[in-house]
């Protein structure tokens, strides 16, 4: 598959294994170029892309704007508190006055579940989905899975433990979505009352016991307890929740020496991951982090039909594009 069909990433739910490995090819393309000397490519000039955060973000909304800045596109940044939504006004609304200014692409982050696929069903502009409610997170999970194969390579029947609030988590979801469609082997671990009931639906395997859980795992990725979308405590005391699903050095003796310890961050160090664990050279989190930015380059460049140029454009001179995916740069 070389080509994209779909104007919008609103989630890896649905999403065939085609389409995942476009999206991972095209990130090891554009990879490279944030290690050029110019971390810079036309690709998207002309293109005018608009952040619209409506709750706090570091990592995926500075990785948007970096991705987007190395395309070369127009990039503008609105948060709620800067937007006509303070006012009153609606988010139906606020997106068609965007749309209206003959902007491409809109990035948007929303407490509410659904936000993206409301506005992708209103607008003719592509909606990309940076994390809605406790729905989704595609491009977080595609940085995890691009992480992943970079480290493991072919991902089918690899075992992959997914640790934490996975009720509340979006990155949870679309973590198991893209892993079971490429043929992982997902087992999930949490307290019961963080364990969404029926996820077993998904694929996955549920277990209780965090050293059960690691056992023979390749990869381990931990999830943030999600406090603010919680509306009751889950658990009696943050202490309680590391001693009994915290990684740390015990955790550590039961796994593989080459299992991957993974965090899509924010980090609670000394909640869900001992200090040493996040330091250790088992952890993957800041190659997560680097890979975040050619995810999200890759995600914009084929949202907005790039898979049918051949070519990409340094300032220096015209070069062909990397052979693992020559059609998508």
């Amino acid at each position: 598959m070389t080509e994209l069909d779909r104007k919008d990433l609103l989630g890896l739910e649905g999403m065939s294994a085609e389409e995942i490995e476009l999206f991972l090819d095209t990130t090891a393309s554009f990879k490279e170029i944030s290690e050029r000397t110019v971390k810079k490519v036309p690709a998207l000039r002309g293109k005018t892309i608009v952040n619209l955060f409506f709750e706090p973000s570091t990592r995926t909304r500075a990785s948007f704007e970096l991705a987007e800045k190395r395309l070369s596109a127009d990039a503008v940044n609105i948060s709620k508190s800067t937007s006509s939504v303070v006012k009153g006004e609606s988010l139906r609304d606020t997106a068609e006055n965007l749309q209206a200014m003959k902007i491409d692409v809109i990035v948007i982050r929303h407490a509410a579940s659904g936000a993206p696929h409301f506005l992708a069903s209103l607008l003719d502009a592509s909606v990309v989905n940076a994390g809605d409610g406790a729905h989704e997170h595609p491009t977080q999970g595609l940085l995890d899975i691009f992480t992943l194969r970079e480290n493991l390579g072919d991902l089918s029947g690899r075992k992959i433990v997914i640790v934490g609030d996975i009720a509340h988590s979006r990155v949870a979801r679309s973590n198991i979505f893209g892993l079971v469609t490429l043929g992982a082997d997902v087992t999930v671990c949490g307290p019961p009352t963080m364990m969404p009931v029926g996820i077993e639906k998904l694929g996955v395997t549920i277990e209780r016991n965090l050293l059960r859980a690691v056992e023979d795992a390749d990869a381990v990725n931990l999830m943030r307890i999600q406090l603010e979308r919680q509306k009751v405590s889950l658990f009696p005391t943050l202490a309680e929740y590391a001693s009994v699903y915290g990684m740390n050095r015990e955790t550590l003796r039961h796994m593989k020496p080459e299992c991957l310890v993974m965090h899509p961050g924010p980090m609670n160090r000394g909640v869900e991951i001992s200090q040493e664990v996040a330091d250790s050279d088992r952890a993957v989190i800041l190659e997560q982090v680097t890979n975040g930015v050619a995810v999200r380059m890759a995600t914009l460049y084929l949202i907005c039909g790039g898979a049918q140029r051949e070519k990409v454009l340094t300032d220096e001179e015209e070069v062909e594009a990397p052979p693992a995916n020559r059609e998508a740069v």
